[in-house]
């Protein structure tokens, strides 16, 4: 499929999508959101995939949306519009595929949900990330939403409430964002992490990502419940057997490809 917005890349079991609007700072339109989660969906569904890279080209990741095309006459049009911008944050977490962000210059505003939507992400030192909405007389209220499972109340208040740019090394303080790299490091060190889940048990990653994202969302005893039944039925698969033998004969594994 051709792509407009995005480039879409597939090696070694790794999928990198790259928002390819470098002149309007790969900010998002209807255009790019719709490509965005096709691809994320294409990738999902690729059983030669087993990781995603999220990138950007140029000089920022993801400034946010492009408010040019934020006049519209009604409210019905702004539900819908809203719902395509940010559908990306959804279909990240429902996918089975881990995500890793490999971010450097901006994430702000939907970048910034990218980031914290995405499952890992490595950030290229003088990165800044920010919910900047607010300075528009607006609010981040979808990047919110990733943003509140990763940060505790205060900290994420505090960057949704005063629209400030954090740098990079704070966002790893606060646990943000995994690792900090050189920027002429960063796709390396994406890659590198990348290839480390490629090589486990595609089964396990895969149900291992799902499993801890609906237990997020129960209460405690009924996740354990749950956990612990994905746990059996994880124990039943052939990866399992495998993982266990080459543990003991001391080899590596070979896993069945899912």
């Amino acid at each position: 499929m051709d792509f407009e917005t995005i480039i879409v890349e597939r090696k070694n079991h790794i999928g990198i999508i790259t928002l390819n609007r470098p002149k309007e700072l790969n900010t998002f339109t209807t255009t790019l959101a719709g490509e965005l989660n096709q691809a994320l969906v294409d990738m999902d569904q690729d059983k030669e995939i087993r990781v995603v890279i999220l990138k950007g080209n140029g000089r920022v990741f993801c400034a946010g949306i492009d408010v040019s095309v934020l006049p519209m006459k009604s409210i019905l049009e702004y539900r819908q519009w809203i719902r395509e911008m940010e559908k990306a944050f959804l279909t990240i977490t429902h996918m089975v595929k881990p995500v890793i962000a490999a971010v450097h210059g901006v994430a702000a505003a939907n970048g910034a949900g990218l980031v914290t939507a995405a499952d890992l992400a490595i950030v290229a030192e003088g990165t800044k990330i920010g919910t900047t909405a607010i300075n528009v007389g607006l609010f981040c209220m979808g990047p919110a939403v990733p943003l509140s499972r990763s940060l505790g109340r205060k900290l994420c208040l505090e960057m949704l409430l005063t629209g400030d740019f954090i740098d990079a090394e704070r966002a790893e303080r606060i646990g943000l964002v995994n690792k900090v790299v050189p920027a002429d490091k960063l796709m390396d060190e994406a890659i590198s992490l990348a290839t480390k889940l490629a090589s486990k048990s595609p089964i396990a990653l895969q149900m291992g990502k799902q499993a801890f994202y609906t237990m997020s969302d129960m209460e405690y005893e009924k996740a354990m419940e749950y956990s612990d039944e994905m746990f059996a039925e994880l124990c039943t698969t052939e990866d399992a057997l495998e993982g266990v033998n080459a543990f003991k004969e001391k080899r590596e594994p070979v896993w069945k490809l899912k």
